[in-house]
């Protein structure tokens, strides 16, 4: 079970609207050099094909950046890495928890013909993961994103 990394963003300040970027270092107990939330040692994860999915349903045409999340892949199946180990380009991570989607985003994505609740329910179990980077490593679209395989 192997997929890629699509697209990096980081966003420095609360309130900004998130930048792509070529490349990052994701580092130990710290997470996403230069995102506002380095120093909490989590990054945030959404795969290209839920939000792909999430337009269709929607009608929407909303971008992985305006999901909130740091980092965006295609071919794997992120749910699946809950509680499991797993390669992000050089780094390794932990993934812990569904990031499920709130209000704030129903609020962020609505639209007058699409509520925010209706935005929720779209996004339910398929708004990405977090994960602790537990081994520091650089990252850029088109890495590898695999499980680590159990010995």
């Amino acid at each position: 079970m192997a997929g890629s990394i699509d697209a990096i963003y980081i966003s420095a300040n609360h309130g900004e609207p998130k930048e792509s970027i070529p490349h990052a270092e994701l580092r130990a107990d710290v997470g996403l050099i230069g995102d506002r939330y380095a120093g909490h040692g989590v990054v945030s994860i959404i795969e290209a094909e839920a939000v792909e999915a999430f337009n269709e349903t929607t009608g929407l045409s909303v971008s992985p950046d305006e999901t909130g999340r740091n980092v965006v892949t295609r071919g794997i199946r992120l749910n699946d890495l809950v509680g499991r180990t797993f390669r992000l380009g050089g780094a390794t991570l932990e993934g812990f928890e569904l990031c499920e989607p709130c209000l704030v985003l129903g609020g962020r994505l609505a639209t007058s013909s699409v509520r925010p609740q209706d935005v929720v329910k779209a996004f339910t179990h398929s708004a990405g993961i977090r994960a602790h980077v537990v081994a520091s490593g650089q990252i850029s679209p088109g890495d590898v994103v695999a499980e680590h395989p159990t010995a």
